[in-house]
C-alpha cells in the first residue's frame, strides 16, 4: 500500500489544514486529473492506495467557518461548542481541540453526513481505497468505526499519538502498558475497524537503540505485542522526522540506525510502514538495505500475525526468532542462532538477520 498526504485544498500546504473537500484541483501535490492517473498506476501494479483523511477539524472559505464544497446544514452547529471560534452551536469535542482550525461536531447529523458523502466518493470517484485518519485523538473512536462500517476500506489506520507523562520518558516494561494501552483502547473504540500507529513502539525502540538498552524491546513492549494485526509499525513520518525541503523533526529515529530500527519493523509482526525519504532518499545504501529486508518479509512470508520468540534481551543484543523461520539480532552484543539449518540473510552496523526453511526446524 502507498500512503498519499491529504488531497483537498487546504490553508497549509502541506494539506492539514482542509478548505473544501472536494477542490482537489487547488492542492499544493498536484490535480485531480494528475491524482486518479496516479491511483491508477497504482493499481495497475497491485498497489492500494491509502488517502489521509483530515476530518477532525476544518477552516472556513473565507472566514472562520464559512464552510463551503460542502457546506454543513448549519455551520455553526458544525463546530463544537467548546471550539475557541466562540460562536460553535455544537455538542462539546468528544476529544482533544485543535487549535488551528475548527474542531468539528462529529455527532451533528450534517457533519457525519458530508464525510460519509465525501469518503464515498473519494473510493467510487477517485479510486482510493482506505483511509489513514489524521489527529484521531480529537474525536472519539466510535466515529471512525462508523465511517469505516459504513465505506469499508481496504485498510484503516489511525493516528492516536499519546502524551508521554512528564518524567516518565525513561519507562520501561510493564511502565509502558498504559501508554500502549491507549492506543488499544482507541481500536478498541472503533470497533476493530481500524487498525492505529504504534508509537509505543517507536518509542521503546529509539531508547534501545540511543542508550544501548536493547533489553527492553525483550517483553514486544509496542501494541504489536497485543494486537500485531491492529498495529502500524514506523520509524518516521512527516511528524517525526525530516521530510524533502524540511519537515517537522519532532522526534526523529537516529539516523545513524535506520538500517538497525527496519530490520526490527520488518522481521516482526504488525504492518511495517517504510518511511518515503528513507526509501527514496539520496542514500543508495539505505535503499538496498529496505530492499533486502522488505523482499526477506516476503519470501518468509511474515505478516501482522506472525509470531515472535524472544532468544534474548540484555542491554547489548536483542534476539528473536519469527515464526520459527526467521531471526535476529540487533545491538552491538555477539549472538547467532545455534541449531542448524541457519543461513546469514542480510546485516548492517548492530544488526544482522538470519532464515532456514520451515523444513530446516
Amino acid at each position: 500500500m502507498v500512503w498519499l498526504p491529504p488531497p483537498s485544498q487546504s490553508a497549509a500546504a502541506e494539506g492539514y489544514l482542509p478548505n473544501e473537500w472536494y477542490d482537489l484541483d487547488a492542492s499544493a501535490y498536484g490535480d485531480q486529473a494528475g491524482l486518479q492517473a496516479a491511483i491508477a498506476a497504482l493499481h495497475a501494479r497491485g498497489v492500494r492506495v491509502i488517502a489521509d483523511i483530515v476530518v477532525n477539524h476544518r477552516v472556513g472559505t473565507t472566514d472562520w467557518a464559512d464552510f463551503t464544497a460542502p457546506a454543513f446544514a448549519d455551520n455553526a452547529d458544525a463546530v463544537t461548542r467548546d471550539d475557541e471560534w466562540g460562536q460553535g452551536t455544537g455538542g462539546t469535542d468528544t476529544g482533544s481541540g485543535f487549535h488551528a482550525a475548527r474542531d468539528l461536531d462529529h455527532a451533528d447529523a450534517s457533519v457525519h453526513a458530508e464525510i460519509l458523502k465525501w469518503l464515498r466518493w473519494l473510493r467510487a470517484t477517485i479510486g482510493f481505497d482506505g483511509w489513514r485518519f489524521d489527529y484521531v485523538r480529537g474525536f472519539h473512536g466510535r466515529f471512525v468505526g462508523a465511517y469505516n462500517r459504513a465505506t469499508q476500506p481496504a485498510f484503516s489506520v489511525g493516528e492516536i499519538w499519546p502524551d508521554i507523562p512528564d518524567g516518565s520518558y525513561d519507562a520501561m516494561g510493564a511502565a509502558v502498558d498504559a501508554h500502549r494501552q491507549i492506543i488499544i483502547d482507541w481500536i478498541d473504540a472503533t470497533g476493530g475497524t481500524s487498525a492505529a500507529f504504534d508509537f509505543t513502539t517507536k518509542w521503546q525502540l529509539m531508547l534501545a537503540v540511543e542508550r544501548t538498552e536493547f533489553g527492553r524491546m525483550g517483553l514486544v513492549p509496542g501494541t504489536i505485542g497485543w494486537w500485531p494485526e491492529r498495529s502500524v509499525t514506523f520509524l518516521d513520518n512527516h511528524d517525526t522526522g525530516p521530510s524533502p525541503g524540511g519537515g517537522q523533526t519532532h522526534w526523529p529515529f537516529p539516523a545513524h540506525r535506520l538500517g538497525l530500527g527496519y530490520a526490527y519493523l520488518l522481521t516482526h509482526p504488525g504492518t511495517p510502514t517504510v518511511y518515503w525519504p528513507h526509501l527514496f532518499g539520496t542514500e543508495a545504501e539505505m535503499r538496498e538495505t529496505l530492499t533486502t529486508l522488505l523482499r526477506l518479509r516476503r519470501e518468509q512470508g511474515i505478516t501482522s500475525r506472525s509470531t515472535v520468540q524472544v532468544q534474548m534481551a540484555r542491554d547489548e543484543v536483542y534476539a528473536a526468532v519469527i515464526d520459527g523461520t526467521t531471526a535476529i539480532a540487533i545491538g552491538p552484543g555477539d549472538w547467532s542462532p545455534k541449531d542448524t539449518g541457519w543461513a546469514l540473510a542480510a546485516q548492517g552496523l548492530d544488526w544482522a538477520v538470519w532464515t532456514r526453511s520451515a523444513s530446516g526446524r
